[in-house]
């Protein structure tokens, strides 16, 4: 895969159009190879049911998927780097990332699709903006996205972190704009975390 030209799906797990996150993560997006190919899809635009545990009904198995969740699943199986741009929100990603999360439980249960051993090797990133000037406070967010990562055997490249709240604050965080310009195409970050434009 590393020999193959890169294809990136950008997740946006915003409730609103335009947001701080969108901003960082757009602005980032900017500075990929003009042969990576992208791919943007906006969570709230999608009708993407709430997941169902089948684990334990009948034989466990999870249906072939359909719909949104299909769009979804297509997407996210055709990308080497999956992008999920979340707003902080109360700690940790949004709702409708949430559930664009828990259904990787169910794929991984449908036959035939092997959907672990086809992510393992590809690149999990995450962008978030947050209020709080206190970095430590995304930490949860970081780690759903990093073990999530491990777990399914990918490569985790971080997240690229702005402060902001009223839509447009962003843009005055200098130290997470600069960060963006490299955040996709430099080398993985292993600086301290309260660094801005922290790689966690």
């Amino acid at each position: 895969m590393a020999d193959s030209p890169r294809s990136f799906l950008f997740l946006l797990g915003s409730s609103r159009t335009g947001g701080n996150t969108e901003t960082l993560v757009r602005a980032a997006a900017e500075h990929l190879e003009p042969e990576a190919a992208q791919r943007w899809l906006r969570l709230s635009d999608l009708d993407l049911p709430p997941f169902r545990d089948l684990r334990h009904l009948g034989d466990g198995r999870t249906p072939a998927a359909e719909g949104a969740e299909k769009t979804l699943q297509d997407a996210t199986l055709a990308a080497t780097d999956v992008v999920i741009a979340s707003p902080l929100y109360w700690y940790s990603v949004s709702g409708s990332v949430k559930n664009y999360l828990d259904h990787w439980s169910g794929w991984l249960r449908v036959p035939g699709l092997d959907f672990k051993a086809r992510m393992g090797g590809r690149r999990l990133w995450g962008v978030t903006v947050q209020g709080d000037e206190e970095p430590d406070v995304a930490e949860p967010l970081a780690g759903t996205l990093r073990l999530s990562a491990e777990y399914m055997g990918m490569e985790w490249r971080g997240v690229l972190l702005g402060y902001g709240s009223r839509p447009g604050q962003v843009l005055r965080d200098a130290a997470a704009l600069a960060a963006a310009k490299t955040f996709f195409t430099g080398p993985r970050d292993t600086g301290p975390r309260d660094t801005p434009g922290i790689r966690y």
